[in-house]
């Protein structure tokens, strides 16, 4: 049989405000592609469909669709689970329907495998299907103690022994597979995996996942990687970059080409739709910055913009590049002024222009609104008078 492994696709997600709902719809027209070229039997979906408990409707619709044109009537069989960002029931809500057209969703974790029946090879897979398995969808508070290191244990050995009950029906007859969307450790992050929570307490050892499977298909790092165990183990990443920290990464699908009691033969296939996502250092100031949109140098994609420069941007300026080049996401001003210059320079300022000018350099030139100019300096007065107040009374004792 041949499996196909994705996870991550955080259907919904934008990028500083930006729609990649185009770019995700691109996504899922060359993977109905690859299942249809690879002959593809079971796809894999490993958690994250969504990149919120309460996705846009057409994030949900792009969902529903593309799963449908996956499974191609029940042609062959899709897995879906539910990972952190996803609400598990609202994901598992339409499974009465998606099931008779040869698709399982799963939204909360369970103790039991499934059995898959490949209807072109007359194989059979034995899947433990493990979704996102935190504390409260575990419905289990797993350690007493409050430190780390004991929650991380009891946490990783609580999976374990999840996965050595579920795969007790694995045999030498059947593809044996595991899949999850956790966090095991020595797995590699990137930034658009937070601020929902990777690793700490929710660490699972590689060791719990044993040495019965044939394959351990798993969600959550959008790095495609393997990671160190005694079966393969893999996160197939994200199909999209999602922050400027997974800039340059070869975004894949995984496929899985097993029989029963064999070696399985894997094949990493490059996706090529999505918008690179890059960065500019302009060490050469603004000049450097037209010359290259000139150039017209990286023309698709979302640019994350650093300029090198003696003085503020004006907002004319901002305006004007953003006009020439909508993909530019950030522009962060990095002044050549020394630390001791800037020091010298506030200590001659009034709080409120420092505020301005603190301003202005984070967002590459703007003044803040009166609104919240007026704010800053309500909350400053109001800290001043606290610690007043604490210093009196601190005196009188």
């Amino acid at each position: 049989m041949r499996i196909l492994h994705t996870a991550d696709w955080h259907l919904g997600r934008t990028l500083e405000g930006r729609s990649r709902l185009e770019e995700q719809e691109a996504f899922m027209d060359e993977l109905v592609a690859i299942v249809k070229d690879q002959q593809i039997d079971l796809v894999l979906m490993a958690g994250d469909v969504y990149d919120t408990v309460n996705p846009p409707a057409q994030a949900e619709k792009l969902f529903y669709d593309s799963i449908s044109r996956l499974a191609d009537g029940g042609e062959r069989q899709v897995v879906a689970i539910a990972g952190n960002h996803d609400n598990p029931e609202r994901l598992a809500a339409s499974t009465p329907l998606a099931g008779r057209q040869g698709i399982t969703l799963l939204g909360l974790p369970d103790s039991e495998a499934i059995s898959v029946d490949i209807r072109r090879t007359g194989e059979r897979a034995i899947l433990y299907a493990l979704p996102y398995p935190s504390e409260s969808r575990l419905k289990e508070l797993l350690s007493d103690e409050a430190d780390e290191e004991s929650l991380q244990a009891a946490y990783s050995d609580r999976i374990g022994a999840m996965i050595r009950r579920a795969t007790h029906r694995f045999s030498p007859a059947t593809v044996n597979l595991i899949m999850s969307h956790l966090y095991v450790l020595g797995g590699s992050e990137s930034d658009s995996e937070r601020p929902i929570q990777v690793g700490g307490a929710y660490t699972v050892n590689a060791n719990a996942f044993g040495s019965a499977a044939d394959y351990v298909a798993l969600g959550h790092l959008h790095r495609p990687q393997f990671v160190k165990a005694e079966v393969p183990v893999k996160y197939a990443g994200s199909p999209l970059a999602y922050s400027f920290s997974e800039a340059g990464q070869a975004k894949s699908v995984t496929i899985l080409d097993i029989h029963p009691g064999g070696t399985g033969q894997m094949e990493e296939i490059f996706l090529t739709s999505g918008r690179p996502l890059v960065r500019w250092k302009a060490v050469q100031g603004i000049a450097q910055v037209y010359e290259w949109l000139e150039e017209n140098r990286d023309a698709a994609a979302w640019i994350d913009l650093e300029i090198h420069l003696e003085e503020s941007l004006s907002m004319e300026q901002i305006q004007n590049l953003r006009k020439q080049r909508s993909g530019i996401i950030q522009i962060r001003p990095i002044f050549a002024s020394s630390v001791e210059q800037v020091t010298m320079e506030q200590e001659r300022l009034p709080i409120d222009e420092m505020f301005c000018r603190f301003y202005a350099k984070q967002t590459g030139g703007a003044r803040p609104e009166p609104e919240l100019l007026q704010l800053f300096m309500e909350l400053l007065h109001s800290s001043e008078e606290e610690t007043a107040v604490d210093r009196e009374g601190e005196e009188k004792r």
